[in-house]
């Protein structure tokens, strides 16, 4: 059995979906109630990764761990303690969701330090190990839905900036094999887009997915501060804006990662906007 944390979020859910098609036992873990949309066959138990008592119930016969912070970034979260309860669960292979960060900002308080002290205790476990560093995420023009529905403008920083975003859909495919085949264990991925694309650029391929144009509003460095502290860390978004406004040679650098593991090129942005397209109308 697989167990996946995060199993509503936007790794995990497509996660979850692949590996039921895949023919595999699997829990999905998630805070909250039973998500309507699981998969058929599919278990899930209600647990919060910041109490790992609570984790046991999903344990039970587990034999792999896809390991999600659940958005909490590893704020406040004892890893050494839930990677315990896996290894006493039985479970052999921890699959951890990291961040490139780790390597990229490794002076960050919220990417370098933190996720680094993640990523040292699931090496440490004594478990099979493998672990996924994406960089940003396509699905973070998410933040845009609600400008663009009411008003089809998108608001946002460093509009002539560039870096690969990564399809999650694309991540959680590339989970499904790595927790499924001894050939991966003790390899890190970096994961990313096939190209860099611009805040701008995002903008109009919303637009091209809605058949109508959607303009882009170039934010201050400080309005986009201003927005984001409303429901990031500070520290968080200092990185954050560090990384969307001045990408360094490593978070451009375009990894052949995600076609090493799957076979094929990750899928560009555009597409994302068409997948998701009914988030946006």
């Amino acid at each position: 059995m697989i167990v996946v944390t995060g199993a509503t979020g936007n790794v995990g859910r497509p996660l979850v979906q692949a590996l039921a098609e895949a023919g595999e036992r699997v829990t999905a873990v998630s805070r909250g109630t039973t998500p309507v949309d699981l998969p058929k066959g599919v278990r899930h138990v209600r647990a919060d990764l910041a109490a790992p008592e609570t984790l046991r119930p999903a344990l039970d016969g587990a034999e792999a761990l896809f390991l999600h912070d659940g958005g909490a970034g590893g704020h406040g979260l004892d890893m050494r303690a839930i990677v315990d309860a896996a290894r006493v669960a039985g479970v052999r292979r921890i699959v951890l969701l990291s961040s490139q960060g780790v390597v990229t900002r490794p002076d960050s308080a919220s990417h370098g330090a933190v996720i680094r002290a993640i990523e040292e205790a699931v090496r440490e476990s004594g478990l099979a190990w493998t672990i996924l560093r994406p960089g940003g995420f396509a699905s973070n023009a998410y933040a845009w839905v609600e400008s663009v529905r009411a008003e089809r403008t998108v608001a946002a920083p460093f509009g002539d900036v560039g870096i690969p975003v990564i399809d999650p859909a694309d991540i959680a495919e590339v989970a499904a094999v790595v927790l499924r085949k001894d050939e991966h264990t003790g390899h890190v991925y970096e994961l990313n887009g096939p190209a860099a694309v611009t805040p701008r650029q995002q903008a109009e391929a919303i637009g091209a997915a809605l058949g109508e144009p959607v303009s882009f509003v170039e934010l201050t460095r400080a309005q986009a501060h201003a927005r984001m502290t409303a429901f990031m860390p500070e520290p968080v978004v200092e990185t954050t804006l560090a990384v969307l406004g001045e990408p360094n040679a490593a978070e451009l650098r375009l990894s052949p990662d995600v076609e090493r593991v799957l076979g094929r090129a990750p899928r560009p942005f555009a597409e994302w906007a068409r997948r998701n397209l009914e988030a946006f109308r």
